[in-house]
């Protein structure tokens, strides 16, 4: 893997002094014997040390063996091999879940130790505490609620939250993650169960980011639920009323806000799994006064345009080049619309960042939603597609109309006889063929890269056309194909049906595809915790007042130029998530970077403004590394209140 976003390696100057690495402070605590064993914040099990037993008054109420931790981790992945079976609530519980169920019970006694065990094995247990098990998780948090972890603020608490934000323990929290359960992954509405999604999504900010686990806190705003079982059902967690819309429901979250960076003004806010009426609302209401992001529009966009940049990479073509793909776009919900955006900007810049450049960007595009192509002749339009509807005129010379499905759009080279259009009973105009390079799924829809679509998609000029199946698992899919999500397609499909020179990314993981004669058709998972963690990470330690579209843009390009070229060339544009460590260092070095760019940084802790526009790129790495939390005992120091 390369690390080519920030420079050559790390070449330190003795004489440069950055902050204390993070997480190697002895920490004070008030609490001794019991109700430290009690604490995950604090506990450290059997390996506690002896002085440490007769300091906190410990001895005794542990066994005598002082354990490694080492020991400790080979005891747990004992009794995980042991307990996964027997932790099934029966034949129809996953696998997954049990392991789930195992993890949750070692976060609530242990929390270093689970951060420990997290981040050696990233690679088999992020799909547990993330997608696609989440989901699953969510559907049934009711039941899988044991202790608090988060907060709660609920319609019912307004006027109250100014107030409430202060039962947090935590006098400094750096990253908090809200959902209020409108539109959990592709599951629909799962009201104040979409809790999980936060909860999993701040493990990975702590076990890809280093941000310390005192200092994140996942929140669910309680609105409502429009879910008629979950208002039927007499042991749902939540409010049990529908959704607050309009005025009354923007008053709630504008509490919110308001309450959260009152208490603590550095925090940086990510907005997880709302509804897209409210996510982009949202994002333009909050995003130059608050340090704010939605990952659903923003991240899941970024991670796009570095799969994007990358497939171009894979062509064999510089990243220059990308302005000239035609891409062809199912899904315009919230994410659809976020990389549309995302990738139009992109587009235009490399074009001159001028009004022509956005212009000719939006040529790119065809955008296909569940009434099929959006043309302009449509008579309601949601207000962020209305840019990427095609006009009627041009789509006429490609032999589609409004409302073509998506077989249509992709082999509309092939409707027509001899490619051309019967334009009256004497003549025939030439069609414009749209042949795309670019199939990409955000439609929640699976199965929807159907035999005939694929087949379709075998007329592209690309010389690698790309397939990006990037939906979630869904409602209907959960159950019968849980361990690997629910996409349009899966890549065994793509491959079988267009061949072994296309590049396949998809937004759950899959197996690579063996192809035979020692060929392998790789399978790259567009997750984005390539991205929010580095963002998230890079804004912190960068003190920027917001988080800029040049931010987000730096954070995306670096992850497409992460991959080398050999690995490109073999169809691979996404790394491992085995390195997501180094991956969110490289990001989160690349958001500073271009947050003191633009003037936006304000410094992190000792390290003030001026600090950080004096260092060079390898510097900026070493700060990032300082700065990321490992999961180490500290050293435990008792001070009486």
């Amino acid at each position: 893997m390369s690390s080519s976003c920030s420079g050559n390696p790390l070449i330190m100057s003795p004489t440069r002094s950055f902050t204390t690495t993070e997480g190697h402070r002895p920490t004070i605590v008030h609490k001794r014997s019991l109700d430290i064993l009690h604490d995950p914040w604090f506990n450290k099990g059997t390996a506690f040390t002896m002085t440490e037993r007769d300091r906190l008054d410990l001895r005794g109420l542990l066994p005598p063996n002082v354990m490694s931790t080492d020991q400790q981790i080979d005891r747990f992945m004992a009794d995980l091999k042991r307990l996964q079976v027997q932790a099934r609530d029966g034949p129809s519980d996953p696998y997954a879940l049990a392991k789930w169920r195992i993890l949750n019970r070692l976060h609530d006694r242990n929390e270093t130790m689970y951060y420990k065990v997290l981040i050696a094995n990233i690679e088999e247990y992020a799909p547990i505490v993330y997608t696609p098990t989440v989901g699953l998780v969510c559907q049934n948090y009711g039941g899988l609620f044991r202790r608090p972890r988060g907060m709660y603020f609920s319609a019912e608490d307004r006027g109250e939250m100014m107030s409430m934000v202060y039962n947090w323990p935590a006098d400094q929290v750096d990253m908090i993650v809200v959902t209020d359960g409108s539109r959990i992954l592709g599951l629909g509405d799962l009201g104040v169960q979409g809790i999980g999604i936060a909860i999993g999504k701040l493990d990975l900010y702590v076990a890809a980011a280093g941000i310390n686990p005192q200092r994140v806190l996942p929140v669910m705003i309680d609105v409502g639920t429009n879910n008629e079982k979950l208002l039927k059902d007499p042991l749902y967690l939540g409010l049990q009323r529908h959704r607050f819309e309009g005025e009354e429901y923007l008053a709630v979250i504008d509490e919110f806000m308001e309450a959260v960076f009152t208490r603590w003004p550095h925090v940086i806010v990510q907005f997880e799994d709302f509804q897209s009426k409210w996510a982009f609302k949202l994002l333009q209401r909050y995003r130059s006064t608050y340090r704010m992001f939605n990952d659903d529009v923003q991240g899941t966009a970024g991670v796009a345009i570095a799969g994007l940049l990358g497939a171009v990479r894979a062509q064999g073509r510089p990243m220059i080049d990308f302005p000239k793909q035609k891409i062809v776009v199912a899904g315009a919900g919230s994410a659809g619309i976020g990389v549309l955006n995302a990738a139009r900007k992109t587009m235009a810049r490399m074009l001159g960042n001028n009004e022509s450049a956005f212009e000719s960007a939006l040529r790119q595009f065809w955008v296909v939603d569940a009434n099929g192509l959006i043309t302009d002749e449509r008579e309601y339009i949601d207000p962020e597609a209305r840019p990427f509807a095609r006009k009627i005129k041009e789509i006429h010379r490609q032999g589609l109309k409004e409302g073509a499905n998506l077989v249509e759009v992709v082999f509309a080279s092939f409707l027509c006889l001899g490619n051309r259009i019967p334009v009256q009973a004497s003549g025939f105009l030439p069609v414009e063929q749209v042949k795309p390079d670019v199939l990409l799924g955000l439609s929640a829809v699976g199965g929807l890269f159907s035999k005939e679509v694929l087949e379709a998609l075998k007329g592209s000029t690309s010389t690698r056309p790309a397939i990006f199946a990037m939906s979630n698992p869904t409602k209907n899919g959960m159950f019968l194909v849980f361990d690997w999500g629910e996409a349009e397609c899966t890549p065994e499909e793509a491959f079988s049906i267009i061949g072994d020179n296309i590049i396949f990314a998809s937004g759950s993981p899959f197996n690579n595809v063996d192809l035979g004669n020692g060929h392998i058709g790789h399978c790259n998972q567009g997750n984005n915790m390539y991205l929010f963690p580095g963002i998230g990470l890079g804004t912190l330690l960068s003190g920027s007042r917001i988080i800029s579209e040049g931010m987000l843009q730096a954070a995306a390009e670096c992850l497409a130029a992460y991959m080398t070229e050999e690995d490109v060339a073999k169809g691979i544009i996404y790394p491992s998530i085995s390195s997501i460590r180094d991956i969110t260092k490289e990001v989160a070095a690349a958001v500073i970077k271009e947050a003191i760019e633009e003037d936006l940084a304000e410094g992190y802790r000792e390290m003030d403004a001026r600090e950080l526009q004096k260092l060079n790129e390898e510097e900026i790495v070493e700060y990032v590394k300082n700065n990321m939390w490992s999961p180490e005992y500290p050293t435990l120091v008792y001070k009486q209140d």
